[in-house]
């Protein structure tokens, strides 16, 4: 029993080799630390630390971390918080053969400058006109790397289409089921009420002057040029660029797309190109659709508010719109069909790895996706316009 408590007394006195130690070398103020400097060696990081601070006594000291066998938070913190005493003693301390891995931890744990009293401090206006140039300039940046994406999916097309077989056709035909097959009952329900609104809305002031007849030209135009393609854009942008922005913004967040790149495939032409493809595809199908649609709700409409046949209102629409009415709609619905793309795509390579980040940029392409097809179908009517068409 007596050999057992002084073996047990023997073990519990003999050092730790893994715990933190300092070496005051007395070179300029060098001290070498060494052992593991981790939450496990608490108790002799404090007094390793203590000692440097101890010893500093307001004079410039090296730390040289060359021999430190592990560095966690833990010890950057506490080295960090040394470092603090000892500049505000009115000394100077400064890390010597620290690896790449301790300047991270190090700076990560750097201690604020109690000095700092935060950003500075603006009225209304200035604050006003300072986030309005951060926005600025945020949209610039944004420009450029839609334009610099748009380069990337463009040579990836180039690509799939130099290298048939490569081409995943399977997931173009389940994108366009998505896209444009599963949204065709929801767009063309909401066209058709649209399109009656805009009808009633046109007989009630145009009776007026005794001239509801012409609501079918308002309607016809209205609708085949301009309304069909934008409602059915704003639609699509905030159905399926949602969907696309989350479905990436996932798999950036399981690392799925790290994974494709280790195993050799490039994640533009297995994850965009189908997607893209389908909303060029199917973004010109359903504008074609929702415009019937609405025109079927407008003539709904006039036949009950106006009193006008169905016979009467096809004659009149007929008369009303050309071949070249609609294809405008149709020529826009391609190029808004890749901006929502492109911005959907990019935001769902911009989430990080967390929900928040992950509704904020789905939010994010909603809102973009939306302003931007209106801006582009501006754009398209001031360009129909100049070359009158």
């Amino acid at each position: 029993m007596n050999r057992e408590s002084r073996f047990v007394r023997h073990a519990a006195a003999k050092p730790n080799p893994d715990a933190a130690e300092t070496e005051f070398l007395g070179e300029g103020g060098r001290v070498v630390l060494s052992g593991r400097w981790t939450a496990d060696q608490g108790a002799s990081v404090e007094r390793a630390a203590a000692r440097i601070a101890s010893d500093a006594k307001g004079a410039p000291i090296l730390v040289d971390l060359s021999k430190v066998a592990r560095l966690d938070t833990l010890g950057a913190w506490v080295l960090e918080r040394t470092r603090g005493e000892i500049e505000a003693a009115g000394g100077r301390l400064a890390y010597a053969g620290a690896t790449a891995e301790h300047r991270i931890l190090l700076g990560e744990m750097n201690l604020p400058d109690e000095d700092y009293a935060g950003p500075p401090k603006r009225g209304r206006l200035m604050g006003f006109l300072h986030d309005l140039g951060v926005r600025v300039v945020g949209a610039k940046s944004d420009m450029v790397s839609g334009l610099a994406f748009l380069g990337e999916v463009v040579t990836a097309c180039i690509r799939v289409a130099s290298r048939p077989s490569t081409f995943r056709g399977t997931a173009l035909v389940n994108q366009l089921e998505q896209v444009a097959f599963r949204g065709v009952p929801i767009i063309m329900l909401i066209s058709f009420l649209v399109g009656g609104i805009v009808a009633q809305q046109g007989i009630f002031q145009l009776q007026r002057f005794g001239a509801q007849s012409f609501v079918v030209n308002l309607i016809g135009l209205l609708i085949l040029r301009e309304l069909g393609v934008l409602l059915t854009s704003i639609m699509v942008a905030g159905r399926s660029g949602s969907a696309f922005t989350a479905e990436i913004g996932s798999m950036r967040m399981r690392e799925e797309v790290d994974a494709l790149r280790v195993m050799g495939l490039d994640p533009i032409e297995i994850l965009i190109v189908p997607r893209i493809l389908a909303l060029v595809i199917g973004l010109p199908i359903l504008a074609f659709l929702a415009s019937l649609a609405a025109l079927a709700g407008g003539g709904l409409t006039a036949s009950l508010y106006g009193g006008m046949t169905i016979d009467a209102f096809l004659a009149r629409l007929q008369a009303a719109v050309s071949f070249h009415h609609v294809a405008v709609g149709l020529i826009k619905a391609p190029f808004m069909a890749l901006i929502i793309g492109i911005i959907a795509t990019i935001e769902g390579f911009a989430v990080e790895g967390s929900a928040e980040s992950l509704g904020r940029h789905v939010t994010a392409s909603v809102v973009k996706s939306i302003f931007m097809v209106i801006v582009l179908d501006g754009l398209f009517a001031v360009f129909f316009a100049a070359i009158d068409f």
